[in-house]
Formats: C-alpha cells, sequence, structure tokens
C-alpha cells in the first residue's frame, strides 16, 4: 500500500486500467443486504476506496462516504466521480474522507446500514477493523469485501504457468513476486481465506459470515466455487498499460533501474511479449498486434457479515 503514496505513483493511469466490477456483484451484495429484515438504504461507506471505482456504485443509498488514507487516491477519487457522474448532481449524496479503515471517529455508532471494501480488506488490522465495523454499522447492518487473485487469460490455460512465474516467483531478477508488499498480496491469492470470521472473533456483534468464490474451475479446491463474473476485454496496447499498475513493478525498478534501458524491453515488456508468443503457438498464427484484443478474467472472492 505504501507504493499508492509515492511521488511515482500514476492515479489516474490506475484508475483507467484496473478492471471494472461487475453489476452483478453490486446486484449480489444489494439482495443480500435487503434480505434482513431490518435492513435500511441510509448510509453507505466505501473503505479503502481508492480512486471511487465502488463508491459511485453505492448511489441505492441516501448517503454515501468513500474513505482512504491517501490524499492523492481522495483527490483522484473526487475528480473521477466528477468525470463519470459528468452532468449529475450527486455532490450532495457522495463524499470522500481522508482516513484509515481502523479509525472511522467521524461516523456515528450505529450510523452505517453496509459497508464496502473493493480490493482493499488485503490491507486491514482485523482485530481493529472488526470492532470498528461493529461500532458503525446498524443492526442488521452488511459488511461485504472482495478482491482478485492473478489476472488469466480466458481462453489460453497454457499461459498460467507463465503468469505465475513472472508474478508470483521468486527470482529477484526474473519475477515480480519479492517484490509485492506482504502480507496483503498473499492474503489475495489466498482469496481472503485468511480473513477472520468475525462472530468467531467478536462474539454476538455479527450474526452471520459468509465466503463466496467466483473462481470458476481456476481453483477447484475452493468450497462452491462460481462463475468467474469479472473479465474485461482488452487491447495487447492496454494490457501492457495494466501490467504498468502493478505496485511490485514499481518497486523492481527502483531496485533495478538499468532494467529500463534494456535493449529487448524491461522485465513487464520482455513478459507481455512471452503471453503474445504464447498466444501464437497457440493459435498457430503470427504474434498478436498491439491493437488486437484479447480477454482477460480475475477469480474473485467475496466474504459478507451481518451485524447483529
Amino acid at each position: 500500500m505504501a507504493t499508492f503514496a509515492k511521488g511515482t505513483f500514476n492515479a489516474a493511469r490506475y484508475a483507467s486500467s484496473r478492471p471494472t466490477y461487475p453489476r452483478q456483484l453490486y446486484d449480489f451484495i444489494f439482495k443480500h443486504h435487503e434480505r434482513a429484515k431490518g435492513a435500511r438504504w441510509d448510509t453507505a461507506v466505501d473503505v479503502g476506496c481508492g480512486t471511487g471505482q465502488a463508491t459511485v456504485e453505492l448511489t441505492p443509498f441516501k448517503r454515501v462516504i468513500g474513505v482512504d488514507p491517501s490524499a492523492r487516491m481522495i483527490e483522484q477519487a473526487t475528480e473521477s466521480v466528477k468525470s463519470r457522474l459528468a452532468g449529475l448532481d450527486l455532490s450532495s449524496q457522495i463524499e470522500f474522507v481522508q482516513s484509515s479503515a481502523e479509525d472511522l471517529g467521524f461516523l456515528q455508532d450505529g450510523s452505517v446500514d453496509l459497508i464496502v471494501a473493493a480490493q482493499a480488506a488485503h490491507w486491514f488490522k482485523w482485530d481493529k477493523f472488526w470492532p470498528e465495523a461493529a461500532r458503525v454499522l446498524r443492526k442488521d447492518g452488511t459488511f461485504a469485501a472482495w478482491g482478485y487473485s492473478e489476472f488469466r487469460l480466458s481462453r489460453y490455460p497454457s499461459a498460467t504457468p507463465l503468469i505465475n512465474a513472472y508474478a508470483q516467483g521468486s527470482d529477484p531478477k526474473d519475477s515480480l513476486g519479492p517484490y509485492w508488499e506482504r502480507p496483503g498480496r498473499t492474503i489475495l491469492d489466498n482469496h481472503l481465506l485468511d480473513v477472520p470470521d468475525p462472530t468467531q472473533a467478536l462474539p454476538g456483534q455479527f450474526s452471520s459470515f459468509e465466503r463466496v468464490f467466483f473462481t470458476g474451475a481456476h481453483y477447484p479446491a475452493l468450497p462452491n466455487p462460481r462463475p468467474v463474473i469479472l473479465r474485461k476485454s482488452l487491447t495487447w496496447a492496454e494490457l501492457m498499460g495494466y501490467f504498468r499498475t502493478w505496485s511490485p513493478l514499481h518497486t523492481y525498478h527502483e531496485k533495478y533501474p538499468e532494467d529500463l534501458e534494456r535493449p529487448d524491453g524491461d522485465i513487464a515488456t520482455r513478459f507481455w511479449r512471452t503471453l503474445k508468443e504464447e498466444v501464437a503457438r497457440v493459435e498457430k498464427t503470427e504474434i498478436p498486434k498491439d491493437e488486437d484484443i484479447v480477454e482477460i478474467e480475475w477469480p474473485l472472492a467475496l466474504i459478507l457479515a451481518r451485524k447483529a
């Protein structure tokens, strides 16, 4: 998470290159929320809101608050909301606050109906967050957090070992594996299974806790996996842009700045080219052009908790 605070971090490029969460995900969460007998739709809070992608989807609630510890992200989220909702005046409905997820002191006890965390829960200090969530959530309020693990090329499962070697390998010169911020990345790759059950951590505070896996056939060992819902069609050039947003790439280049000067391209470019070559091998065609489309998908895990 420290990467997001660095001067070299480009929040706008980060926002444009990341996967967009599907309507199906929000509908799933909202239906879960409305099943509670006392469900209300007054206040929703997006903790670790980043650029505000999930924040703007919470408008079924009368008041929406995006929360992030990074001033840069709050600034980008504010601009992003203005851009995405051009022509709509939701300034009285959506607001942003700079704060950590574990310290929501600006919220009153029992004042929140829904808390969400989109690709952020792997940074939380759960021994502090669960009590704070229990404090601010109203009776029958919902907490929903989701995170996606390593991307996959939808039509080319043979590319998965190449992706794993690049993203999760142990060689510090040929892989980004050693440069992820831990334990956050490990928690994501483990599909949020390391997040403690609040019904056990705080007996009596939460009435239910559920794990849902939209992981398809990628991780058959997970219980009751559902079809993948997080997908995106990108040009190969846009896929390269996505690779440029990875936090370990920034860290790798801090250690090996000379990698940026290699005539055959830096580590991200070389990996990108390897994926192109694999697609060409499978299809028995020429190397894909930069403007050609490639289908990407991300296995996604969702956790749901209900306030007692």
